[in-house]
């Protein structure tokens, strides 16, 4: 008997589809639902109170809602503030997102590796500690922008992105002190990786960018090694919490990635 309770991905924009794509790859058949928590887009704008408030009760609601076997919260500035409290919540495993600093460290020969983040992320407590524990022998270099974030929302909806963009972006990287010699570069923001083609060509030299996405996808298959799952291609939805033209624009970019129907919470 086939079990149709999906996996529910959650983030404030579309970052969180470089987490699900994936995890796709690693369980074809599986259900997904990916939310979008668009009213309160961008998280890497807010306050910590704002987010640690706002994303428990969002996730309470949409597990009522959905009843999925697990969420994957696939943002990262959403899973170092607000992952405890969600966890101590709900009845069921959660899986978050974090930089994926460890993997960076290994790979670096210069041990000078980037975090870019939002600025949310690149302030928490928690990089600090990823950073001690797994590159303690490395310069960890951090920016934040929110400009990124909105360069990647861009490009799923088909608009046209200006390299320059994204060069005054990796400046703000590059050009801090012991900048220069940074070989890896953490996309520590879900919606990075859905622009790293553009970052590595606008970056000033080769530069290997990592994020979790596989790493993640690996956990999940872990967590539900031995579940049955529907037999066809799983079920692609893609929930919002405001629905307006800019949510209905991104239409052709969800549907090649599978999530062919759009719902309002």
């Amino acid at each position: 008997m086939s079990d149709a309770r999906p996996i529910l991905f959650f983030d404030s924009g579309v970052g969180g589809l470089s987490i699900a794509g994936p995890a796709r790859a690693v369980l074809p058949t599986a259900p997904f639902v990916y939310v979008a928590d668009s009213a309160g887009f961008p998280y890497g704008e807010k306050s910590e109170a704002e987010i640690a408030g706002r994303v428990p009760a969002l996730l309470g609601r949409l597990a009522e809602r959905y009843r999925p076997r697990l969420i994957v919260i696939a943002c990262n500035t959403a899973s170092t503030i607000a992952l405890p409290a969600v966890r101590a919540a709900l009845d069921l495993p959660v899986v978050g997102t974090v930089p994926a600093i460890k993997p960076a460290a290994a790979m670096s020969k210069t041990r000078a590796i980037g975090v870019l983040g939002t600025r949310a992320t690149v302030r928490q407590a928690y990089v600090d500690d990823l950073a001690a524990r797994f590159a303690g022998d490395c310069r960890v270099i951090r920016h934040g922008s929110a400009e990124l974030v909105e360069l990647a929302e861009a490009k799923l909806r088909g608009e046209s992105l200006s390299p320059a963009a994204f060069a005054a972006v990796l400046d703000g990287l590059f050009e801090q002190e012991g900048g220069e010699s940074i070989d890896v570069v953490v996309n520590a923001c879900t919606h990075f990786p859905l622009v790293e083609a553009e970052l590595a060509a606008a970056a000033p030299r080769q530069i290997t960018f990592v994020d979790g996405g596989p790493g993640i996808a690996r956990r999940i298959a872990f967590l539900t090694q031995g579940q049955d799952w529907p037999d066809s291609a799983g079920e692609g939805v893609a929930v919002f919490t405001r629905l307006g033209d800019r949510e209905e624009a991104l239409r052709p970019g969800l549907a090649a990635r599978g999530f062919t129907r759009i719902e309002a919470l």
